[in-house]
């Protein structure tokens, strides 16, 4: 059980909150470099902040408030230009860090009164790595974009998938460090919905530690032994909204206290056989969370199972209405480095997991099971899933998030030499 305060705390993501300030020291990921490639601008909402985000002609991002200083209009219906963003109301045009840089017709009725250098947007560093955007909402000096190690490997098919879920950041977060949770939603739910026999195996033993980028949670299963891999090496819980588990990283971006964007990673090496592969444009995709012929969640992939449980939670979890047992161990400890860490940027210091060092940030290793496949690759008579979790029960193709779009299929299928 949770009191109401701490509950508060862990879920309200505002700017000026406590939870909010912690969430604003690190680098978010909000879109797809190629989104931008459809539409050079989109309206973003995150951390209750409305924003727009844009790339000019020039090649530059920029992350600004959604409305206009001038008369509010909303600069998501604006247009780019070689520099900045120019609002399709009045014409007025501003730059990546929020400075007005034209006013047509106040520079032509009054050039000497330079209005335009005294307005400026609230505006925030954007950056783009591993065909993501990536936002800073915190105070400067703004950390290095974190170069976790999946993003410097070759010979692999990337792709990102979006989904927007009716839920709080948090209680998809506790999900990033909850092992058992998969023995029966992903495993024992999955089979009961499609009329499958069998069960998944049973936990035996779990185990969480902490390292510098989060935590890792450790399991045996039935059968197997503390010799293997999900014992010796584990998953990561990513520090402080992600879930990594060797070939992707789930991001749980807080849209705001009652929504949450889920940020999909994916990298899948391709066979021996088709090395060299050189991935021209990472493909994205919004994958629906409703089925729209009854109205009720998507169940049949893995990540919508997960959708399914935390909107069950309620909008908001009510924690103070929980009994939590041994299973729940990795989410107390995540409970309490969170509010630990929301303390210490309150007193003014610095949070854990931070990165501002350049060289180790070439590279940061992360805990891998499988790690010599995602690297060196392996034949196509031996390509299976080596590095999976035993249990899941998993639909064809695509196994994570419903609505894979058709094209997004036939990509992945020529890159791993399947047709």
């Amino acid at each position: 059980m949770l009191s109401e305060k701490d509950n508060r705390v862990l879920t309200q993501v505002g700017a000026g909150t406590p939870m909010g300030e912690l969430l604003r020291r690190y680098w978010m990921p909000i879109a797809a470099v190629t989104e931008l490639d459809d539409a050079p601008t989109k309206a973003v909402r995150l951390m209750g902040e409305d924003l727009v985000l844009y790339r000019d002609k020039g090649g530059r991002y920029g992350l600004l408030d959604r409305h206009c200083a001038h008369r509010r209009a909303d600069l998501c219906y604006g247009y780019v230009e070689d520099h900045g963003l120019r609002c399709h109301y009045h014409g007025w045009r501003y730059g990546e860090t929020g400075q007005c840089l034209a006013q047509p017709y106040e520079e032509m009725a009054h050039p000497e009164a330079r209005f335009k250098d005294r307005i400026r947007l609230t505006a925030y560093p954007m950056e783009a790595r591993a065909g993501l955007l990536w936002a800073y909402l915190g105070p400067a000096p703004a950390p290095l974009v974190p170069t976790w190690e999946p993003f410097t490997w070759t010979n692999g098919f990337v792709q990102i998938v979006f989904s927007e879920i009716p839920c709080n950041w948090f209680q998809a977060q506790e999900n990033s460090i909850d092992p058992v949770h998969f023995e029966w939603l992903h495993g024992n739910w999955s089979r009961t919905l499609r009329g499958a026999g069998g069960r998944a195996p049973t936990h035996l033993k779990i185990r969480f530690d902490e390292f510098d980028y989060g935590f890792v949670y450790r399991r045996v299963l039935e059968g197997q032994s503390e010799s293997d891999e999900l014992w010796t090496v584990g998953r990561s819980c990513l520090w402080p909204n992600c879930l990594f588990t060797g070939g992707h990283f789930e991001w749980r971006v807080p849209i705001d206290d009652h929504r949450t964007l889920s940020v999909g990673w994916f990298f899948d090496r391709v066979p021996n056989e088709m090395e060299p592969y050189t991935q021209d444009r990472i493909p994205y995709w919004y994958g629906p969370i409703r089925d729209p012929q009854t109205g009720r969640w998507i169940t049949t992939h893995v990540m919508n199972q997960d959708f399914a449980a935390w909107t069950g939670q309620g909008t908001i979890a009510d924690r103070t209405q929980e009994h939590l047992g041994e299973s729940d161990r990795g989410v107390i400890m995540m409970r309490r480095k969170l509010l630990d860490q929301a303390e210490v940027v309150a007193r003014g210091g610095e949070p854990m997991a931070v990165i501002r060092d350049a060289e180790l940030n070439r590279c940061i290793t992360l805990p891998i099971i499988g790690r010599d496949r995602f690297v060196n690759g392996a034949s196509r008579a031996s390509f299976k899933e080596a590095n999976s979790t035993p249990g899941a029960f998993l639909p064809e193709g695509f196994p994570f998030v419903a609505g894979q779009p058709e094209e997004v299929r036939k990509a992945y299928r020529r890159a791993m030499g399947l047709d």
